[in-house]
């Protein structure tokens, strides 16, 4: 069942921001993600644009930051599982107010515990860059989720990555490249690294990022019916003691081809102390390794389980779908680009083909594709108890 988040009495839509008469104030200085679907003909302002979800190949925890942030390392590769933003907006200096007003669709299970205000970081990125660029105007934002919350896949950040980009073209802004990542660093650790379109690097608190090279990879995702916050993921590590994995070195340098032992080699500081508290997790992982797997992790603070699917290939999902407790597996690939978008950023990686026959998927619903082949683009399975 689809549901649309409503209004409570006389509000015009729960997400709705709206800010005084007064147009928002200051001396602020003057797209980056890409991922534009299409601009509609008829409504020059407005955009609809897909935002991907993640993977954490490796998360390498350092310590705790003075600022309460901990200090990472992660190599971060954007998946085909996408939400889609729809927006529509319009600045002028002759206008007298701002106001911003938010949307959330899609299945009930995605859209439960979505924040239904400012604190959507979609929200959140919307008026953070209006504050930047002295923005006098409106934004309406339809957000259709199709990516599972607080399932380390990083779908609130890529929103705001998203809606970042297209209200900074749709409002006028100007803001370069850096300039519109040290907003979205604002929002969020996260939403620097998903603004540059592919796969990435970064360091700090998420703020420092450079591109990466990551060959194409097939992943089978497992989601769970719950979530896990990354502040309870990061606490859970700082009681255990702070276990920091390898130096990733090794790993960097074989993620463009896969070299031997690449799967094995993918590691997540988080993940031992959130199975801890959650052990069919770790139950998960062992069926994907016993499914043919290279390789199987938690991604980002979890608890999504990601395989590495370079031997054994094509055998997991079936294994997956007879296996009790799995309701279903997909498997997710690069994000797509076919035609409607501009076609791959520097950095990412379009869905390769194979001698099969075109490898791009076909929508046959929202958040869902045809899964034919063992590569095609698919994501957000969900397992149950």
């Amino acid at each position: 069942m689809r549901h649309r988040l409503l209004d409570p009495p006389g509000a015009a839509r729960i997400g709705s921001v709206r800010l005084p008469d007064a147009a928002v104030a200051g001396d602020f200085g003057v797209g980056a993600c890409g991922r534009f679907l299409s601009v509609n003909e008829d409504a020059p302002k407005t955009k609809v644009v897909e935002a991907p979800a993640k993977v954490n190949l490796f998360l390498r925890v350092l310590g705790l930051r003075p600022d309460g942030y901990h200090d990472l390392e992660t190599l971060i590769l954007p998946i085909s599982l996408a939400d889609r933003l729809e927006v529509h907006a319009d600045s002028d200096p002759s206008f007298r107010t701002f106001s911003f007003s938010l949307d959330v669709i899609g299945e009930d299970e995605l859209v439960r515990g979505v924040p239904r205000d400012e604190t959507n970081l979609v929200a959140r990125a919307g008026l953070a860059l209006a504050e930047r660029a002295g923005v006098r105007g409106f934004a309406d934002v339809s957000l259709e989720k199709r990516i599972p919350s607080a399932a380390g896949l990083g779908g609130g950040s890529s929103d705001a990555a998203a809606a970042l980009d297209a209200l900074n073209d749709l409002w006028a802004c100007g803001l370069d490249a850096e300039a519109l990542r040290d907003v979205g660093a604002s929002v969020g650790s996260d939403v620097p690294a998903l603004m540059l379109g592919g796969p990435a690097l970064a360091r700090g608190r998420g703020e420092r990022i450079e591109r990466a090279s990551v060959g194409p990879l097939s992943l089978v995702l497992v989601t769970f019916p719950y979530g896990v916050p990354s502040p309870d993921a990061f606490h859970w590590w700082d009681e255990a003691g702070g276990p920091t994995g390898p130096d990733p070195a090794a790993l960097l340098g074989s993620a463009r081809d896969h070299g031997e032992g690449f799967g094995a080699s993918l590691f997540n500081d988080l993940e031992g102390p959130v199975i801890a508290r959650h052990p069919e997790i770790g139950e998960a992982k062992g069926t994907l390794l016993e499914g043919g797997a290279s390789g199987a992790l938690m991604t980002g603070s979890g608890p999504s389980r990601r395989r590495t699917g370079d031997r054994g290939h094509g055998r997991a999902p079936a294994y997956l779908r007879d296996s009790e407790g799995f309701e279903r597996v997909r498997i997710a690939g690069p994000p797509r680009f076919e035609r409607g978008f501009p076609g791959p950023k520097p950095g990412v990686l379009p869905v390769g083909r194979r001698a099969s026959g075109d490898l791009r998927p076909r929508y046959c619903g929202p958040g869902t594709v045809d899964t034919t082949g063992p590569d095609v683009a698919i994501g957000g399975s969900r397992r149950y108890k």
